[in-house]
């Protein structure tokens, strides 16, 4: 009898063991599943789940401290990394996430001491000598930093990375012949990096090589179309050898792209004076002195254009303005006595006179000319302020650092590196609301509908949406006591028809929670009971992509899921074939798949079911655009943007270049 207790004890051990393990296994998926979508809030409280079950588990600290890296939270990431080292201190990369994220915090001491580490366990990674070498560049150890690139070079003689490195100790060093050497050797290696050619433009523009750095500027353009800050130089070397047509046309460029940029306003205000194009000039001038309202500089040349357009009350206001602050400015007298002479205050116009007089009899005033050549090429450091340099170009201050960044995978956001002609996601079934902007749309589905009538007020209204924002920890807390609730109250029913509506509502909480898995086998469930219910068949599909996704990240092959998706999609259709968003979810599968001739046929019928649906237009817009069809993809994108999905102006304007 106590063989056979014993027996039943250590099976049921056993089994909780194996629950548990299961449940921790179901914890990581998901919290990574999360992670891969940039969910992470969600993925923090999965990981923290996993960690309070099983702390021993160096993967679930070490995905934790990801997460919180991402979040900007870098102090909790350093802290996760390194339970993580305690637990498993042969990992490399956990070397690796501790050291950038101390780098955040500028403990660069510390970072080093961690690319030391993770070096003597994978000497061959170069991007770890790299970053222990730009620490040292941080901490202004010149020499030292040298000696590491030394090292680089020697081992990875074809890293222009390495070269990159070296031009900016060099730059720091104030060698620009050695750092313009390093460079082009760089450049040679990599003639694709925008970073570099940046670089390269900014010696020429210190050594005046205008035409050089234009050249080099248009390079970085062409490679990294949206940097501000390469227009606006461009724009100074085009300046510079009289190309007046060409900076006119970078400095538009530049305030399309940042409509606040302060060289951008100024520096084209300046150049409309020079084109006579007084009126936009002083546009651009109310623009600066609204930035910046004790502008001295902005408001005289404000007075300027105001002068010359005829506005002499304004003109004086702003020739007063500076003349207060700089009361020996000669030229600001001058002009604003020639404004009191046009009005016939002939009183105040003397008195300006006699001022300037007096100052003629200790030192010669010569009126300074307006645009001539010299003037033209002069320029003056944003922070130099100095009335009589009113009609100089601005230029920033002089910056010797580069954009070096640390070379890791923990770098920046996916987001971050999306491209331009990115897909616009799938509809789906949840509980959050449809989150694309288009604020005139509103996502519909009768059968939905039908749904939240059948369960009336004893459940959470279901959603038909798309791109929903990621949950707030205290949402996800409230949606994991939901996944709680609903488990309870199925097990508490008494026939599977009890349960149904339960399972998909489980489903549908689940696929909140970015647990694909688990949604999936609660919708595989639901559709053993029902298989008429298009709602299941199309929430599986949705659910089943987004697990491919995942696992396609990591390498796995996802053919005969993604075979399993379109059928969940065609199924779903033929059960609600009047349902545009499932025709639009399938043609995502298919450009996915990059079967585009299917993909324009599914928006297409999409599009015959709801004519209102920007992202039909706007996916079907991209899908032509890779298939080389410029005239229509851009014509289906003009209509996205017609019905307020405005992303597909930018991508119009890509597409054009």
């Amino acid at each position: 009898m106590m063989k056979r207790v014993l027996v039943i004890l250590v099976a049921l051990v056993s089994a909780l063991n194996v629950k548990a393990q299961f449940n921790v296994d179901r914890l990581m998926s998901a919290g990574e599943t999360a992670l891969h979508y940039e969910d992470y809030v969600l993925s923090v409280q999965y990981f923290s789940q996993a960690i309070a079950q099983k702390p021993y588990l160096y993967g679930a600290w070490y995905d934790r401290a990801v997460a919180k890296y991402y979040l900007e939270d870098f102090v909790g990431a350093e802290a996760d990394a390194s339970k993580a080292i305690s637990l498993n201190p042969y990992i490399e990369g956990l070397y690796d996430l501790r050291a950038v994220s101390r780098i955040r915090q500028e403990k660069l001491d510390s970072a080093i001491t961690d690319y030391n580490k993770a070096i003597g366990i994978n000497p061959t990674e170069k991007n770890y000598w790299f970053n222990r070498a730009l620490c040292y560049l941080q901490q202004k150890k010149y020499d030292v930093a040298l000696l590491q690139t030394d090292t680089i070079v020697r081992k990875w003689e074809k890293y222009a990375n390495a070269y990159s490195l070296r031009a900016e100790i060099f730059l720091h060093q104030k060698d620009t012949t050695k750092a313009a050497k390093a460079l082009d050797k760089s450049l040679l290696l990599n003639p694709y990096d925008a970073d570099t050619w940046t670089t390269r433009a900014s010696i020429s523009l210190a050594r005046r090589k205008w035409r050089d750095a234009d050249e080099e500027l248009s390079k970085a353009i062409h490679l990294s179309p949206k940097k501000v800050k390469n227009y606006i130089n461009r724009a100074l070397a085009r300046l510079n050898y009289n190309n007046l047509r060409g900076s006119m046309a970078d400095y538009d460029k530049a305030l399309e792209l940042d409509p606040n940029n302060f060289l951008g306003h100024y520096n084209r205000g300046l150049l409309r004076m020079q084109f006579g194009d007084d009126n936009r000039a002083i546009v651009d001038f109310d623009y600066i002195i609204k930035m910046e309202p004790q502008n001295f500089m902005a408001i005289f040349n404000r007075g300027i254009l105001l002068d010359r357009t005829g506005n002499l009350r304004g003109a004086i206001r702003d020739y007063s303005s500076v003349i207060a602050q700089f009361p020996n400015f000669w030229t600001g007298l001058s002009y604003r006595a020639r404004c009191y002479r046009k009005l016939g205050m002939n009183a105040k116009a003397e008195l300006d006179e006699f001022r300037i007089m007096k100052a003629q009899m200790n030192k010669h005033l010569g009126i300074q000319p307006r645009w001539s050549k010299h003037t033209l090429k002069a320029m003056r450091k944003r922070t130099e302020i100095d009335p009589d340099k009113y009609d100089q170009v601005v230029v920033e201050e002089a910056d010797e650092n580069m954009a070096n960044e640390y070379k890791s995978q923990y770098r920046g956001k996916v987001q971050n590196q999306e491209s331009d002609d990115k897909i616009m996601p799938m509809y789906e079934l949840s509980f959050q609301p449809y989150n694309n902007g288009v604020r005139s749309y509103q996502a519909y589905s009768s059968k939905v509908e039908a749904f939240n009538q059948k369960m009336g007020g004893k459940a959470e209204r279901v959603l038909v949406s798309c791109n929903a924002d990621n949950l707030s920890a205290e949402k996800s807390k409230a949606y994991f006591k939901k996944v709680e609730t609903l488990s309870a109250s199925i097990a508490a029913t008494k026939t599977v028809a009890d349960a149904k509506d339960l399972l998909l509502q489980r489903a549908i909480t689940y696929s909140v929670l970015s647990d694909y898995l688990d949604a999936v086998s609660d919708l595989t469930s639901y559709i053993q009971i029902d298989s008429t219910n298009a709602l299941a068949y199309w929430q599986r599909g949705v659910c089943q992509t987004m697990v491919n996704d995942f696992n396609a990240s990591r390498g796995i092959d996802t053919k005969l899921k993604a075979a399993a998706a379109l059928n969940d999609f065609s199924d779903a259709i033929r059960l609600d074939s009047d349902n545009a968003y499932i025709y639009y979810d399938r043609g995502n599968l298919h450009a996915a798949l990059k079967d585009y001739a299917k993909a324009v046929d599914d928006y297409t019928k999409a599009l015959s079911k709801d004519k209102m649906l920007a992202e039909a237009y706007y996916n079907r817009g991209v899908v032509r655009l890779r298939m080389g069809n410029k005239s229509a993809g851009n014509a289906d994108l003009s209509k996205a943007g017609e019905l307020g999905l405005y992303k597909a102006y930018s991508v119009i304007k890509h597409s054009k270049k």
